[in-house]
């Protein structure tokens, strides 16, 4: 089973810029990769995600323009979140994740929307504060 291993959060003050990295273990096992976050007390929500046979990239509404997605060049098994201007409400813990298996372009999406890919790592906090 693929393993997904996230570095890069932190602490940074409203407006600030953090880029999350995640390591795919065997990216040949699926091609459906992204991000979702959980606050204290609340449940998942969907980042964005990232079709890598496509290259076709998903975003849910409340990070769309502040975040991108994108995997690395030169080593496919890296995929990066950069997160810029970021809100209070962009806090908590983000998770790399990705489908256990193959998707669809639209399915790739719908499960970016729903952050309900299949399996996780095991997070990395960012906390941004005003």
């Amino acid at each position: 089973q693929v393993q997904l291993v996230e570095s890069g959060g932190g602490s940074v003050q409203t407006g600030g810029s953090l880029t999350l990295s995640c390591t795919v273990s065997d990216i040949s096992s699926t091609n459906c990769v992204g991000w979702f976050r959980q606050a204290p007390g609340l449940g998942r929500k969907g980042v964005a995600g990232i079709h890598t046979e496509k290259n076709a990239v998903f975003y849910v509404d409340s990070v769309r323009g502040r975040f991108t997605i994108t995997q690395d060049n030169d080593n496919a098994n890296t995929i990066y979140l950069q997160m810029n201007n970021l809100k209070p409400e962009d806090t908590g813990t983000y998770y790399c994740a990705a489908t256990p298996g193959n998707r669809t372009p639209g399915g790739c999406r719908v499960v970016t929307l729903r952050a309900d890919f299949g399996v996780w790592g095991q997070g990395t906090q960012v906390t941004v504060s005003s």
